[in-house]
């Protein structure tokens, strides 16, 4: 695949300090070009000790709970393939999503040979012990927001912004998950983007949060 062929720069990411809230010159609709992010989206960097994402990288978690990370750096044939992506979206909110899901495909592909997903299963977890090869789902849910945050600023999301996670499952009937989450803007009906019930290459989940929370 050409785009796994660019360069990424690998580092460790392993940062000091808690980031429990972080302001970003790049978030779209906000005075003055800056805002500050939720205390739900910063939780997800601060809890593991790393930045969120730049205009130009991120940090990958996988390993369970972010415990192994690579560093992607975006290069310009990786902008111009998620730019082509959404704009196959550009029509109305259903294509967006559907193209949001397009994305988050290319991104399993773009990573998973460089640092072993691509051996990676449907919902992984510190019971399968293979931690070289998995994401959970707090690693999913991290990545998926990082990249809809990455796209959010390079003004590929038209009809939805970047949401809070969700969370489910404190009960006995459900295994505690969470999801990154898409809110479109004209209804404000919140969409959860969730990779990690499906396997290398599938498509995540998306669905309404309103129905998300029912799902076993």
């Amino acid at each position: 695949m050409k785009d796994a062929e660019q360069p990424i720069r690998a580092r460790r990411a392993g940062l000091a300090g808690a980031l429990a809230v972080v302001v970003l010159s790049w978030l779209p609709a906000a005075p003055a070009r800056s805002a500050e992010l939720s205390a739900g989206v910063a939780g997800l960097y601060s809890s593991v000790s790393i930045y969120p994402p730049s205009a130009t990288s991120m940090t990958v978690c996988y390993g369970f709970v972010c415990r192994r990370r690579e560093v992607l750096d975006f290069s310009a044939a990786d902008r111009t393939a998620l730019t082509k992506i959404l704009a196959v979206g550009r029509a109305n909110a259903a294509a967006e999503r559907a193209a949001v899901q397009k994305a988050v495909i290319w991104f399993d592909r773009r990573m998973g040979p460089i640092i072993g997903t691509e051996k990676r299963v449907a919902k992984a977890d510190f019971r399968y012990f293979d931690d070289k090869h998995n994401y959970d789902c707090w690693d999913t849910t991290r990545n998926t927001t990082s990249l809809l945050l990455v796209m959010q600023q390079w003004d590929l999301l038209k009809f939805h912004f970047v949401g809070d996670p969700h969370y489910r499952g404190y009960s006995l009937v459900q295994t505690p998950h969470n999801t990154a989450v898409l809110v479109e803007r004209a209804t404000k009906v919140e969409w959860a983007v969730d990779l990690w019930p499906r396997g290398y290459s599938q498509p995540p989940d998306v669905m309404p949060v309103t129905q998300w929370v029912t799902e076993d």
